[in-house]
């Protein structure tokens, strides 16, 4: 699904533009009618889910004043105020805002006086405003069960922190009472299944100041996700033709200048170590690395293409205002893997890699997602400087997305320093947008590294490599599958697939013995032989959202069966331990995704 850019001239984007005026001319009225002091005006756009506006009030707002203020906004909609745009020279711009004391909208115009440019206003009503449109034609023509004021922020004004704080005012504003409807509980589903909040009540994993910002720690149960995920990793890519490698943790500084990772991105690096007299760092990459492998193995274009594979550890500085979770973070397990190509064999690898990312797309039911073509600007000391090989590359990629039929948005300047590269931007069920994945075309590192081999010509070639990472990093796609699956997910990745529950403490024997059974077959399994009530037990077991739940008592004993509850499902089944123990190891190797209904469609 291509993501979706509020367009400037559609009639949304005029609804939420002419509701922040008609909320600021709310605003106006209420505190003059109180005559509580002035209000001054900074600014009001549209933003993707409504709008807002930025006042400099005398007073605190608090949250019974908005439902004033929204009862205000109604008013003025249905008094079928028209907005009427006029201009004026900037020097005249700058007097009529003299006049009306808007100091902050002055800051503004002034810095188009040099420019000569003419500056346009808007009147609706007694309200006008400096602004360049576009609005509708009448207040009336706004939706009026569509709109609600939403919350109150502070807000440096133009987003600087050297500058005053002023009052912001969120507004939600949709077509239709039922977009609102629906984004109101798509808002709410991502607070309850927020990864940072899931984790923390399922144990998956913790951030720890003592160990730093942005480092996470897995806990046991989020270790079994991120093993469940390698195992995958692994067996895709060796029915793919990969070969798996490792790489250490650190690495001398010059591998990073050959790299042209110091020269690009040491801002995203931490600092170097000085051992024995020479410089080390992190690894941000595994890029170098698996080069350094590639240029010990390859000597003719038979030994192409090369596919190298690592879950590798990698670091990078990231600013703690940017931290968030798991989806922003300081170390990172990456599903990485380069491939070294000829350039025939390009296309065909590139093909693969996008039938990859299908693959486990589709296993884990992610439905949701548009590719981004990041390519290159003219800026040369953001990218490599060699425009021709970055056409030939662009257009390459360009190619195999139109052949194998992806949408894509092309965006300019987001190309890595070393090439384009193909984004997999990701919308779960709470509706957030993340870069789930990347694919780099490199045309550079070859040449840099000496990557030399024989071409079927008899000439020295370099390679093309391919970067890729379907999986990105555990951190982020585990932040990804927290949030999809609300914490209950399918048996195969389940922390616990399965928790055997005895109904009376006679009955603890049995459920050990079951227990044991399971875990001979490499089920994740327990036995809750604890004191707590057997209603508990089960309300446990559901709150912590393991997908099944085993009763046993005295019938199930004499018998040597277990009655099945499985999570999210009221109808409960008996099998013989055997069946159980073939149909859970099946589900497991099969990775079946029991994904629950969409909760929004529910």
């Amino acid at each position: 699904m291509k993501k979706q850019v509020l367009d400037k001239n559609s009639q949304l984007y005029k609804y939420r533009h002419s509701l922040a005026h008609v909320m600021a001319q709310a605003v106006l009225s209420y505190f003059a009618d109180a005559k509580q002091g002035d209000v001054k005006l900074g600014i009001g756009p549209p933003i993707d889910t409504g709008f807002y506006y930025d006042f400099m009030l005398p007073r605190p707002l608090e949250a019974e004043d908005l439902k004033e203020i929204e009862q205000r906004m109604k008013k003025i909609i249905k008094e079928k105020q028209t907005f009427e745009r006029f201009v004026l020279p900037a020097q005249k711009a700058v007097e009529f805002l003299q006049q009306r004391g808007e100091e902050y909208k002055l800051e503004l115009v002034k810095e188009f006086i040099e420019q000569g440019e003419e500056i346009s206003f808007y009147t609706n009503g007694p309200f006008t405003d400096m602004c360049e449109g576009p609005h509708v034609e009448k207040t009336s023509d706004l939706p009026f069960k569509a709109f609600k004021l939403d919350s109150i922020a502070g807000a440096y004004w133009r987003g600087d922190e050297k500058n005053v704080m002023m009052t912001r005012i969120y507004g939600l504003a949709f077509e239709t009472p039922e977009e609102l409807v629906l984004f109101e509980k798509r808002r709410k589903l991502a607070q309850e299944r927020d990864h940072r909040k899931l984790g923390r009540e399922l144990d998956l994993f913790t951030i720890s100041e003592d160990v730093g910002k942005g480092l996470p720690l897995w806990m046991p149960k989020g270790t079994a996700i991120r093993d469940s995920l390698e195992q995958l990793a692994r067996e895709t890519e060796f029915a793919y033709g990969y070969d798996r490698v490792a790489t250490p943790h650190i690495t001398q500084s010059k591998l990073y200048h050959i790299s042209g990772h110091l020269p690009y991105y040491k801002d995203s690096m931490y600092p170097p170590m000085i051992l024995d007299d020479e410089e080390y760092y992190l690894k941000p990459m595994n890029c170098p690395h698996h080069h350094t492998i590639c240029k010990a193995l390859i000597r003719s274009y038979r030994d192409l293409p090369l596919r190298l594979a690592e879950y590798g550890q990698v670091y990078r500085f990231e600013r703690s205002g940017e931290l968030a979770g798991l989806l922003r973070v300081r170390g990172m397990y990456m599903n990485d893997a380069h491939l070294y190509c000829d350039e025939s064999h390009v296309r065909d690898e590139l093909k693969k890699v996008m039938e990859m990312h299908k693959y486990y797309y589709d296993l884990f039911g992610l439905s949701n997602y548009w590719v981004r073509l990041s390519v290159h600007d003219q800026n040369k000391d953001k990218f490599v400087d060699n425009f021709d090989e970055w056409d030939k590359t662009v257009n390459l990629l360009r190619g195999v997305l139109q052949e194998i039929g992806i949408d894509y948005e092309e965006v300019a300047g987001e190309a890595a320093f070393y090439g384009p590269k193909i984004d997999f931007q990701v919308s779960n069920v709470v509706g957030r947008e993340e870069t789930a994945s990347t694919n780099q075309l490199d045309f550079t590192s070859g040449p840099r590294f000496q990557l030399e081999y024989t071409g079927p010509d008899g000439q020295t070639r370099y390679p093309y490599i391919i970067h890729r990472a379907p999986l990105g990093t555990h951190e982020r796609f585990i932040s990804f599958l927290i949030e999809h699956y609300g914490g209950a997910f399918p048996t195969w990745l389940a922390p616990i697939q399965a928790r055997v529950i005895p109904v009376a403490p006679e009955f603890f024997d049995y459920a050990d013995k079951v227990r044991a059974r399971l875990r001979q077959n490499s089920v994740r399994a327990e036995a809750d032989l604890s004191n707590d009530s057997f209603s508990k037990k089960i309300r446990n077991g559901t709150v912590q959202k393991i997908p099944n739940l085993l009763i046993v008592g005295g019938n199930e004993r004499d018998k040597e069966d277990v009655t099945l509850r499985r999570y999210g499902q009221k109808e409960q089944e008996t099998f013989g331990v055997e069946a159980f123990a073939a149909w859970i190891a099946d589900e497991i190797r099969l990775r079946r995704n029991s994904h629950p209904a969409n909760p929004l469609e529910e």
